[in-house]
């Protein structure tokens, strides 16, 4: 399969790291193995560059006029092959050769495709946009998957989206840049995606099922006073509260749906675990307040974020991946080895990927993994050198659900 082409810099000027992108992208037009004609540009920006958005996009859809289509966002931190770029402006694109029936890219002036078989979508949100989680159970509902991935556009300035359509030729959407809400693409049946998500953090309590919840706040679990669980689990007292509180704030709440997988065998998280933070504790009814809706049902293993839990799933992830899309020719044990490499060089890609799309945690990086660029490093040095562009975000998105402290690999492979 043919390779998107994909370009990234960093310059205190803006237009000398698009000159920088664009000389990447126009030689690997040239080459052979990289599509030709590509349709759809994925460019993310890093927050010192979004005061300078439109001007931006407006720069490069003069300079690549066949490019007809754009999404992306900004990010505190954007992911590209084998580099991160936090604190810096910086700037990554990829081009993508798609069939134009088969992807439609919406925003507030431009709708979700009512006319398109949706099977999965990339989807940029700003965080403070109103019933937010429901929002994406809604837009996963509409795909024939129920599957998004994507994030929230994490900023220090403003929180910009890319979307512009040629199937919109609005004045707003001529524009292209956009502050709230959501926005995204909309892929159908005959753009082969393949998704995995990666946790970041690792049980430190066997899980349990929420026996009486309202609102935000566990009062019992497996029957027993939820603040007494969370304090015997962290073996503290509120005797002493000082030490009990520095305890609890260290420590995260994995939950997971009635009936779903939560911890699994290996005694690390699965896909449909999402981590949120403790927010309170009520000693006078002994329960604990976390960031998110709870009910009775769902299970509950507390946790914390842990270097060694992240690098081995990420390398899971990493090794399933090329594993399905080689089975012929790589066992599991095989992908697993190649992900755990650590030297300079990396594998051949996997031969039906043509394009990567990657979205981490704010919280993750090369910082918490070890070194600058490390995470991006374990991705490479598993997958090979395989086009990558993606974020660093507020909240990442996968399946219906918004998650933390996790990351979001998706590829682009052929059917």
């Amino acid at each position: 399969m043919s390779l998107f082409p994909y370009g990234h810099a960093t310059h205190p000027q803006w237009p000398m790291a698009a000159a920088l992108v664009l000389a990447q992208l126009r030689a690997q037009l040239t080459l052979p193995g990289y599509v030709r004609a590509p349709s759809l540009g994925l460019l993310y920006i890093t927050d010192l560059y979004a005061p300078h958005a439109q001007a931006i996009l407006d720069h490069l859809r003069q300079e690549l006029p066949q490019v007809l289509d754009w999404s992306g966002t900004v990010g505190v931190g954007i992911a590209t092959h084998n580099a991160e770029y936090f604190d810096e402006p910086a700037m990554a694109l990829m081009l993508c050769e798609l069939p134009t029936d088969q992807y439609r890219v919406f925003s507030g002036v431009a709708p979700w495709p009512a006319d398109m078989a949706v099977q999965a979508a990339l989807v940029h949100a700003e965080g403070q946009t109103p019933d937010l989680t429901e929002l994406i159970a809604e837009l996963a509902e509409r795909t024939e998957r129920r599957y998004l991935f994507g994030g929230l556009a994490s900023s220090r300035y403003a929180t910009v989206q890319f979307a512009s359509s040629q199937h919109t030729p609005s004045e707003a959407n001529h524009q292209g840049v956009f502050e709230g809400g959501l926005s995204g693409v909309a892929f159908g049946p005959e753009v082969a995606l393949l998704s995995r998500v990666t946790q970041g953090c690792r049980p430190i309590s066997a899980e349990r099922v929420v026996t009486e919840a309202e609102g935000h706040v566990i009062y019992a679990l497996d029957d027993q006073p939820a603040l007494q669980v969370l304090l015997d689990d962290l073996n503290v007292s509120l005797k002493q509260p000082q030490h009990a509180l520095q305890a609890v704030r260290s420590t995260l709440a994995g939950i997971s749906p009635e009936g779903a997988d939560g911890v699994g065998k290996t005694g690390s998280f699965g896909a449909d675990v999402t981590v949120r933070h403790i927010v309170g504790l009520d000693p006078a009814r002994q329960g604990v307040a976390l960031a998110d809706h709870i009910g009775a049902g769902m299970k509950v293993a507390f946790c914390q974020r842990n270097v060694s839990a992240a690098k081995a799933d990420l390398m899971r992830i990493c090794a399933e991946i090329r594993e399905e899309l080689e089975p012929e020719m790589l066992t599991q044990d095989m992908a697993h080895a190649l992900a755990a490499r650590d030297t300079e060089a990396a594998p051949a890609p996997a031969r039906r990927m043509a394009g990567a799309v990657y979205v981490s945690c704010t919280g993750r990086g090369g910082p918490h993994f070890g070194g600058p660029s490390a995470e991006l490093q374990i991705i490479r040095h598993a997958l090979g050198d395989v086009p990558l562009v993606g974020f660093f975000a507020g909240g990442e998105i996968a399946g219906s659900s918004l998650y933390g402290y996790t990351g979001v690999l998706t590829v682009f492979t052929t059917a």
